[in-house]
This record gives structure tokens, sequence and C-alpha cells, in this order.
């Protein structure tokens, strides 16, 4: 029971905390639909199992313990976030959302806009290895760890998908769609950000 307390605290504070999962869900929840913010969501969430399997077969502790490993995916998901970014920053004033090369054009893309910028992410890296290595006993049964993940699927999932319905309402969209820009313009500098701060981090 212990477990799960620690899990259930951890995971809600993590998911809760600004990221570039936020970014990007609340970007095409506004800018696009519903459903667009509701598939990001289920692609971020399907993201987490890639965090959770790796670590269950035991990359993580590879992960935690090879410094170039860790920098190798550290790298690579940041470079992710500062393309996604620039993307986003390429966005001209007063163009229509057709021509915005940034959105996702279709369901399928806004799922794997959710999925690619989660499981790229090593914020979540760090997260999920670090909550199995340090709070969950290496005598913890495989079903339990297995639900474990599970429930950060579920919360990602829960607590994106709240912002999805949102920041999809209409009265939300009519009042932000006409600063569409400025709102392309924050998000890709936060996503610069995110990824700039995960390439020069410590381990």
């Amino acid at each position: 029971m212990n477990e799960w307390i620690a899990v259930i605290t951890i995971t809600l504070l993590a998911v809760i905390s600004p990221g570039p999962d936020f970014a990007m869900v609340t970007r095409n929840s506004l800018m696009l639909s519903r459903r667009a913010g509701l598939l990001t969501a289920l692609g971020i969430s399907l993201g987490v199992w890639v965090h959770v399997g790796y670590t269950l077969v035991g990359v993580g502790l590879l992960i935690q313990q090879s410094l170039w490993l860790f920098q190798a995916i550290k790298l690579v998901g940041a470079a992710y976030l500062i393309y996604l970014g620039l993307q986003m920053l390429r966005t001209k004033a007063g163009g229509s959302l057709a021509t915005d090369r940034a959105l996702p054009t279709s369901n399928a893309a806004a799922l794997r806009c959710g999925f690619f910028t989660n499981a790229l992410n090593p914020k979540t890296t760090v997260f999920v290895v670090s909550l199995f290595m340090q709070v969950v006993q290496p005598s913890t049964p495989l079903a339990q760890q297995i639900a474990y993940g599970a429930f950060i699927a579920l919360a990602h999932m829960a607590w994106f998908g709240l912002l999805a319905w949102c920041f999809s309402s209409s009265t939300v969209r009519q009042r932000l769609l006409a600063m569409r820009h400025w709102i392309d313009r924050i998000c890709g500098g936060l996503l610069i950000s995110f990824g700039t701060l995960l390439a020069l981090a410590r381990r």
C-alpha cells in the first residue's frame, strides 16, 4: 500500500507540472479541435508505455547507470522538442490553419504528435526510471509493476484529456484563436526552452 501511495502522489505531481506535453495538447486543442486535443492526449498516454516498457525489462537500470546512453537519449529528445518549437515559430501572422505546417493534418498525425512528444521526452525518461528504481522494490510482483505503469499512463490521459476538453470549448477557442500567431510563438518558445534546458542539464 505504501508503494501505491508513493506512485500515485509522485505521478500526479509530475503529470500536472508544465512541460512539452502540456504545450502540445493546449496548442492542438486550441488550433484544431477537441478531437485533435484528445488524440494528442491519447498519444502521450501511449508514449508513457515506451518508458514503462524499457524500465520493466531492465533497460531503465542501464540508462540510469550508463552516462553516454542517457546523454544520447536526452539529446535526441531535446533535438525533437527544439525542432517542434522552430516549426511553430515559423508560423506566419495572419496565415490560415490550413497552411500551418506545424499543425497535425489528420487524426493519426495528432496521435503521433502526442506519442513522439512524450516518448522522446527526457523528462518522462527521468521520471519513470527514477520512480521504478527508487520507489518500487525489486520484490514487487511484475503484475503490480505493470499496474503502476497503467496508472501512470491513465493519469497522463486523464489530465491531458481534461486540458484538451477545456481548451477546445467554443468560448475559449473563439477568444484565443484571434491570438493564434502569439500562441504559436509562446508554445514554440516553450518547446525550444524545454529542449535547450534538457540538452544542457547535467545527469
